[in-house]
């Protein structure tokens, strides 16, 4: 979720839930170590939070680990499945399922030298190499190097021929493959991912894994994640309406446009609402809602007030309130 699920955007999905885990956008050990800005700032709400780190080189990956941890992330996850050409020429990403060993080098340099977990999340294979024994020998390589968590994106990634986004959706899905996984790797935890649009389907994926990753349907739909705690977790909490999310969320606007320290960036409301334009989705007036944000909320001066007028063209701020 390269440049959409940013701190802003977290922040919108803990206000829904309390108990999912959230994962950073992939961030490279050359931002992190070499870049001007601060690419780990997140907000204390956002735990449990897991950077997700993009890299091959094993000393600065552990190098980056260290700060990762000091700066209190919960675990670091690294890419090993994203396919676009730009991650393949800095040597990251899915290319690196080819190099099973120095993925497993980088894994036990950073779990020496932090206490929180490093996990790596794959695809189910790249090119012509993506029969089962060549994700089994992965996975058997990597885990011994002390990697106890997988995530694995069902698809196979062509790393040329295809655009990232193409490689989202037309290789074929083989969820029975990190079924078979789980199956031959008992001791590991293995989480799923790829084309899952549903909690049906998530709660049917656990029949047989571990862990269940969503992300572009909670982003296109993200008030599915109000009823992740208590369809996926159990919870009896109250879900929230969208009223109460647009309240929290006009909170933390509020609080975050005020005028920043000298050489520090202040976002625009557009910066926070562009993550919410899906919210009201499948109500009457969501389309005014989305059209008013993009209007607005990038405009001079803009504050909370553009969200919750946004809000009150779909004529759901009475009805909730009153049910």
């Amino acid at each position: 979720m390269l440049d959409w699920t940013d701190r802003h955007c977290r922040y919108f999905y803990r206000v829904m839930s309390k108990e999912t885990v959230l994962y950073t956008e992939m961030v490279t050990t050359g931002a992190i170590l070499f870049g001007k800005g601060d690419y780990l700032a997140f907000n204390e709400e956002e735990h449990p939070v897991v950077l997700q780190l993009g890299g091959s080189d094993p000393k600065a990956m552990t190098e980056c680990a260290k700060i990762a941890e000091q700066r209190g992330y919960d675990a670091i996850n690294i890419n090993v499945g994203c396919p676009s050409d730009r991650v393949q020429n800095g040597r990251f990403g899915a290319c690196l399922m080819a190099e099973p060993e120095l993925v497993a080098q980088c894994v036990s340099d950073m779990q020496a030298a932090v206490s929180v977990p490093v996990t790596v999340k794959s695809r189910i294979g790249i090119d012509d190499q993506d029969s089962y024994e060549f994700l089994q020998k992965f996975i058997e390589i990597v885990s011994a190097a002390g990697c106890e968590h997988f995530i694995i994106h069902a698809r196979k990634a062509w790393l040329s021929g295809l655009s990232p986004k193409e490689n989202r959706e037309i290789p074929p899905l083989d969820y029975s493959r990190v079924y078979q996984i789980k199956q031959d790797f008992e001791a590991l935890k293995i989480s799923i991912n790829g084309g899952i649009t549903s909690f049906e389907q998530s709660l049917e994926h656990l029949n047989h894994i571990d862990g269940v990753m969503i992300g572009r349907e909670f982003y296109q739909n993200p008030y599915l994640m109000a009823i992740a705690d208590q369809v996926i977790y159990g919870k009896d909490t109250p879900i929230l309406t969208r009223e109460a999310i647009i309240d929290e969320m006009c909170a933390y606007i509020d609080q975050q446009i005020k005028p920043a320290a000298p050489g520090q960036h202040t976002p625009r409301v557009w910066h926070i609402v562009r993550h919410m334009l899906g919210l009201c989705n499948g109500l009457p007036g969501a389309r005014k809602f989305r059209r008013y944000l993009s209007e607005n909320a990038g405009k001079e001066g803009a504050d909370s007030q553009v969200l919750r007028e946004a809000f009150a063209l779909t004529g759901q701020a009475v009805t909730e309130q009153a049910s």
